[in-house]
């Protein structure tokens, strides 16, 4: 038995808090032989409750949520179990019609031993000249939803294979084309096959390790080293991160990853609100072939496949250089049993350029102060992709998410049919095109929980009267009132950003301080209105969303992200049609990019970025960092 009372009310389950609820739930008679267990992860209290405590000290209930399959009937149910009274204090049964509950890992395994033992699947095989079903690796993939396909409210995946004639093949360089499997994992039966006719499987190597592929390695590179002979500037204790000015509590949920609470900052002798929680909440890659093959391709890699379970454990001087601080995340194995993961995290610091400098021609003042940000991070392999996530905070306040795609794009035959919505990045192998569209949910706090969105930017001045030399143009700021008038779409052009502001407050200068929010105002969601990834996905069509808060509210795509119906999370929340002038709110933000493979995307993808900026406006009275020092010039070295 483990003894929660003492932890703060944010931190992530440890294992053997995994473990009492298993127990807790075994006793409670909620277990079968055959529940699986999808999700658990910690219930959140609500703010006012995380307030009190650290104000006072007051206890909060340690509560935690499940998500549990039983994977012979298909029923599913939503438990909330109490560590603190040792008890389940709710069950909710699922209901198939508002979505299933995420993949389990085990799934992928049985998918394999359904397919190897049906027939059709088997003859279809042997017409593409593989005798044997271990030769193809299979992916069992999420299969969403469409009326167009007879999935009931069944429990589906789609199934694509791959060639593989030896265990060390990479085998997206050899797609099985022309094939796709549609799989029940209750009834274990294969549902449907469509066999568009055999295609030849492309013959050459994508083993990026071999170096008839790669060549030699070069030789031409010396060793790069940082080091912090005195140790990192940060400190971590009891998951509360400290850094120059900032304050931040780390979380980790199974379903999005690093989660960042009560993000605040130093200001004189106050520590000043930002966020009271961010995190991935969201991220959906949708695929443009129109084909009978991969026309359902539209993954929701956090709601369906859960990216905190998929991390890495990361490697020094591979994933992380310098001076670096890991931190293990406990989560649930299918079973119930807490499996670590080491590593999770990986928090460094370093140095990131020019912060401000000045050579003044007046008084013959020179100086330069250096930048550096704190690195907050973790990465996800999701079948052939690999995330990772980057949160960077500044000494300026400045706050950065960059998310970095890598890893091996997912392929077919390339033929005459595919060519307008794929790239060939091989001889005979297509890359389809495809989106990477994140939602990140910012549970605002700036200077308190009363803000308000403004969205700002340039506005020409015509010719004339006012204006007669045409030179002119102004700042156009309009206040985002409702929750309709909320969904926006950035305006690259324009200089669009959105402020966030304390309406109640005041700076020195008499306006409400803020954080601008700054989009890369790349392409939303392409999907066509109508379509059933647009009814699914429809946070992805907007850069921002602003929803006044509610504890229930979490998901961009909804709670059950798993062959979900449409209409689900964002559309759903602004229907109200809330007030947000000065409020307590959630801004989403949709940011992403649009894949167009190029050949030098093969067979491995460097990596791509995308992400945003939140940036202090009117937040400080002035420049933060006046009280940067010099930097030593004992630490640069210069080669003639």
């Amino acid at each position: 038995m483990t003894d929660s009372r003492d932890s703060h009310p944010l931190t992530p389950l440890r294992a053997e808090e995994i473990t009492d609820i298993r127990k807790i739930l075994e006793a409670a008679d909620v277990l079968r032989a055959a529940t699986r267990f999808s999700y658990l992860g910690l219930s959140e209290p609500a703010k006012a409750d995380v307030a009190r405590y650290e104000r006072d000290g007051t206890a909060v209930p340690r509560m935690a949520r499940a998500l549990l399959l039983d994977v012979e009937t298909g029923a599913a149910e939503d438990v909330l179990v109490s560590l603190t009274e040792r008890a389940v204090a709710r069950r909710t049964p699922v209901d198939p019609a508002l979505g299933q509950v995420p993949v389990l890992v085990e799934e992928h395994e049985l998918v394999r031993e359904i397919m190897a033992k049906d027939d059709g699947w088997r003859a279809a095989l042997r017409a593409r000249g593989i005798d044997e079903p271990t030769q193809v690796y299979l992916a069992a993939l999420s299969a969403g939803r469409f009326e167009s396909t007879s999935d009931g409210h069944r429990r589906m995946v789609r199934v694509l294979a791959h060639w593989r004639p030896e265990e060390s093949t990479m085998v997206w360089a050899h797609p099985v084309d022309g094939l796709v499997a549609y799989v029940d994992l209750i009834a274990r039966t294969v549902v449907e096959i469509v066999d568009t006719g055999a295609v030849p499987i492309p013959a050459e190597s994508g083993d990026y390790d071999d170096p008839a592929v790669s060549g030699p390695m070069r030789t031409t590179q010396r060793p790069i080293e940082i080091t912090q002979p005195d140790g990192p500037s940060f400190t971590l204790d009891d998951n509360v991160l400290r850094w120059e000015n900032w304050h931040v509590r780390l979380g980790y949920d199974m379903r999005e990853g690093l989660v960042l609470h009560r993000v605040s900052f130093r200001d004189g002798d106050r520590d000043r609100s930002v966020l009271h929680r961010a995190s991935v909440a969201e991220m959906v890659v949708p695929y443009a072939d129109p084909g009978p093959i991969r026309f359902w391709q539209n993954y929701f890699d956090t709601g369906e496949y859960q990216l905190g379970r998929l991390a890495n454990s990361l490697e020094l001087g591979c994933d992380c250089l310098g001076e670096i601080t890991y931190v293990d995340a406990a989560v649930t194995d299918g079973a119930g049993d807490p499996t670590t993961i080491t590593n999770a995290i990986c928090i460094h610091e370093e140095d990131a350029g020019v912060l401000w400098k000045h050579t003044d021609p007046a008084n013959g003042s020179r100086q330069t102060r250096r930048q550096r940000r704190l690195v907050v991070s973790f990465f996800v392999t999701v079948g052939n992709y690999d995330y990772g996530f980057y949160w960077y905070f500044y000494l300026d306040g400045t706050i950065e998410l960059e998310c970095k795609a890598t890893g091996i794009v997912f392929t077919a035959r390339h033929d005459e049919r595919i060519a307008p919505y794929a790239s060939e990045v091989a001889p005979g192998v297509a890359a389809p095109y495809h989106q990477h569209l994140f939602n990140v949910r910012l549970d605002m706090a700036v200077d308190g929980d009363v803000n308000a969105v403004d969205e700002v930017e340039v506005a020409p001045v015509p010719m004339g009267p006012a204006n007669p030399h045409g030179n002119a143009f102004r700042r156009s700021a309009r206040r985002l009132a409702t929750e309709s008038a909320a969904a926006r779409l950035a305006a690259p052009e324009r200089g669009r950003v959105w402020h966030v502001v304390n309406p109640a407050r005041r700076n020195r200068l008499g306006e409400a301080p803020g954080y601008v929010l700054t989009p890369q105002g790349l392409p939303v969601l392409m999907a066509a209105e109508g379509s059933a990834i647009h009814g699914r996905a429809t946070f992805a069509t907007k850069h921002l969303w602003v929803t006044r808060f509610d504890d229930a509210e979490r998901f961009p795509a909804g709670d059950l992200v798993n062959q979900s119906p449409p209409g689900q999370g964002l559309p759903a929340y602004t229907a109200a049609d809330r007030d947000i002038d000065g409020a307590d709110i959630v801004v989403w933000h949709t940011f992403g990019m649009t894949h167009f493979p190029r050949p030098e995307d093969w067979p491995v993808m460097p990596v791509d970025t995308c992400g945003f900026t939140l940036k202090p406006s009117g937040f400080f009275d002035r420049n933060p960092t006046l009280d940067v020092p010099p930097p030593a010039s004992a630490h640069c070295h210069h080669h003639a």
